[in-house]
């Protein structure tokens, strides 16, 4: 999971740089394809590929790896090494070379495709109806084979489900809420091993909920705003708790910021992926598994509490810029979160610029609270020199 989310940042991140570079959708450099925007046009790449975009159609040849995470992700390309997807709703139509990641609410491989390596598939609903050479792991609220897989199969769910066409050539580890009658065609009942699965209620009702979703609907622009005016208001309203309950500690974490940006950014990217890979570990493992809920919370938890602190931080720098009064009182430094949160917030309504600079507050508010754990964890409480607020 670690190096899936460090690829699909590169992604995001080299698709914004082609299309500042260039008006046209595709920027070829070095042998590599990076695509930014909506487009069906074919690949011709002698390398990678990197795209993304609310929809995102991958057609043609590519001879390594492809990267690609929107909204709606389409891969019907013959891809010669591993191919990367997540997305709200992912599809494989196309060949894989090498092995396939793939994360969202809606994961399906097609029966016209075909995967020569591993597959490691997550999701609300994971559907599984073209051939795997190798291995494959599925987790997910639903979880259906309806394919041959020649190797060893992991499957993990609250529902799990075996087609007529399904046939596993290794061995059979599922995890569901009852032992099941697995059909003889799919394999024979010595290579089958039963892992007890704890029920968890959100992946029930996250199952429930997009059980008839296949492609969900795009959002409205009424909805987008007024989620914009929602969410504004709460992070205000959380941040201005900090600041009135635990002022030395938003103090101090904010200077951290302020004086090793750089740093910040790295430890950022470091805390994100430590929590990241915790939900897959957990997720994958039958102990860890009740533990999955309490992950993702304290991750949209962090995630948030690092938006806030990034915006105030770098809101507060400027400030400071035009030469403030370097202890300011409560209503400035509540001015200041005020409009750091909302002109960050203002950002999400710029593709790829807006969301990279958006993301990188995000890296740089959880990497203050890294920094300040890491010196914890090494006995020094307080390595930044003291800088009025």
């Amino acid at each position: 999971m670690i190096g899936l989310i460090r690829i699909l940042s590169t992604c995001a991140a080299m698709a914004m740089a082609s299309q500042s570079l260039a008006d046209t959708a595709d920027r070829a450099f070095g042998g590599d394809i990076f695509r930014a925007g909506d487009t069906t046009a074919p690949l011709q790449a002698t390398r990678d590929v990197f795209a993304t975009g609310t929809s995102v159609i991958l057609r043609g040849e590519i001879a390594h790896d492809a990267h690609a995470v929107g909204f709606d992700v389409d891969a019907d390309a013959a891809t010669g090494g591993d191919l990367y997807l997540m997305g709200v709703s992912a599809t494989l139509r196309g060949t894989v070379g090498g092995d396939l990641t793939a994360s969202g609410f809606s994961v399906r491989t097609a029966p016209e495709s075909e995967v020569i390596g591993n597959a490691r598939l997550t999701g609300a609903q994971v559907t599984i109806e073209g051939p795997v050479g190798g291995a494959v792991v599925a987790a997910g609220g639903k979880v259906t084979l309806n394919a041959k897989v020649d190797g060893d199969v992991l499957m993990a769910g609250e529902t799990l489900m075996f087609g007529r066409d399904a046939r596993i050539g290794g061995r059979l580890t599922y995890s569901a809420p009852t032992l099941m009658d697995i059909p003889e065609h799919v394999i024979t009942a010595d290579r089958i091993t039963y892992e007890p699965y704890h029920r968890s209620e959100v992946v029930k009702d996250a199952q429930e909920i997009w059980s008839d979703w296949e492609y969900p609907a795009l959002p409205t622009f009424m909805s987008l705003f007024g989620a914009f005016l929602i969410t504004v208001g709460f992070f205000v309203v959380i941040g201005a708790l900090f600041l009135a309950l635990v002022p030395d500690r938003v103090r101090h974490l904010r200077r951290k910021i302020e004086s090793r940006p750089g740093m910040a950014l790295l430890s950022g990217v470091i805390g994100l992926s430590i929590l990241f890979g915790l939900v897959l570990i957990s997720a994958l493992t039958v102990v860890g598994l009740p533990l999955v809920p309490i992950i993702l919370l304290a991750l949209i938890a962090v995630w948030t509490l690092g938006y806030i602190l990034g915006a105030y931080a770098l809101s507060m720098r400027v400030v400071h810029s035009f030469g403030s009064d370097e202890n300011p009182k409560i209503w400035v430094r509540l001015l200041a979160l005020v409009i750091g949160v909302t002109l960050a917030s203002l950002l999400n309504f710029i593709p790829f610029l807006g969301w990279m600079a958006n993301f990188a507050l995000v890296l740089l508010g959880i990497g203050g609270m890294t920094m300040a754990i890491f010196e914890r964890m090494n006995g020094d409480a307080n390595p930044v020199s003291d800088m009025p607020d």
